[in-house]
């Protein structure tokens, strides 16, 4: 174990803990620190109820708990939620919840009469429950930042992903996002990598289901690199990519940080014209029928910042367009 990483800080010893929502990425981010995961009993009771049992002392300490709100999302989320209480009544001096999937993160605004801002619930309940912090990866939408009054420090998956393609020859590479909310994201990969962009022009009529309309910008001939935050039901990848072999593109990889790949969304995949998909592993992936998947691991990036917050040092050096973190 690292002393310098993992001794105390001034907020008391460091503590990892992971919940059951991505138990490998926990594993991974404490062998990355040098240090192990709290034991920890989360179990249910026949009718469902959580039940969460911490075997550590944890009085006194830095605690930061790992743990994604990915599918099923109510129930991770709730084991969450009553870890950070487990944590604040055993006296932990602040607890840092780390989720690298934020969960509900779609639901940010209001498009229509009558319809909650959850995301901005899950803020108030996280704060309730007792958390001093937030660490995540990727949101929905930058503004969730502010549902907070208490510290947030958000990461960007982005150079993760962006260093993978970097080999790629520029001359044959264009970088598309796969709707106008996207663009920004689209652009700073494309600035990484040296190539320009184009966008999907598309409609979505309901929750789920979209509809590609055109495409902007000059794809023929190119390697078109599809770049988004997230892939649900991989509609809207699927569409895109016909889209760009339709309008000429020589190939169509993708890559998006979070992969919730729920329903449809393997059959979809198994089918589109996509020669390489990467994600990464803040939600974990059973897809290994998915010839074409590639996950890459955020937990050195989850890691660094995580001993950066520990030892009160400054967590602004990974927001920029920096190598990554690598393995220890």
């Amino acid at each position: 174990m690292a002393t310098s990483i993992c001794g105390d800080g001034s907020y008391g010893k460091l503590k990892l803990l992971g919940g059951n929502a991505n138990p490998d990425l926990g594993r991974a981010i404490a062998a990355y620190i040098g240090t192990e995961l709290s034991p920890m009993v989360v179990e249910h009771f026949s009718d469902g109820e959580t039940r969460v049992m911490i075997d550590d002392n944890v009085r006194g300490t830095d605690s930061f708990i790992i743990q994604p709100t990915s599918p099923p999302v109510n129930e991770t989320l709730m084991e969450l939620l009553i870890i950070i209480d487990a944590l604040k009544r055993a006296s932990a001096r602040r607890i840092t919840a780390v989720i690298p999937y934020y969960g509900y993160g779609r639901q940010d605004r209001k498009t229509r009469g009558r319809e909650p801002i959850t995301s901005k619930l899950v803020a108030n309940l996280l704060t309730t429950a007792g958390a001093d912090r937030i660490l995540t990866v990727d949101l929905h939408a930058g503004q969730i930042q502010g549902f907070f009054d208490i510290p947030m420090d958000h990461l960007s998956g982005a150079p993760i992903l962006a260093d993978h393609f970097a080999s790629l020859p520029t001359d044959e590479l264009v970088v598309v996002s796969p709707d106008a909310g996207g663009v920004a994201r689209a652009r700073s990969i494309a600035h990484r990598l040296g190539v320009n962009i184009a966008i999907v022009d598309k409609q979505r009529p309901t929750h789920n289901v979209s509809e590609v309309m055109n495409i902007i910008g000059d794809v023929e001939g190119k390697v078109a690199l599809i770049v988004d935050e997230m892939i649900d039901t991989a509609g809207t990848l699927c569409r895109a990519a016909e889209a760009l072999m339709r309008a000429g593109a020589s190939e169509v990889r993708a890559t998006a940080t979070h992969p919730v790949l729920s329903g449809p969304a393997i059959g979809r995949l198994s089918e589109a014209p996509i020669s390489e998909l990467v994600v990464t592993d803040t939600i974990p992936t059973e897809a290994t029928a998915l010839a074409t998947l590639k996950v890459l691991s955020v937990a050195p990036l989850l890691g660094e910042a995580i001993t950066r917050i520990h030892s009160d040092r400054s967590v602004s050096a990974l927001f920029r367009w920096e190598s990554p973190p690598t393995a220890r």
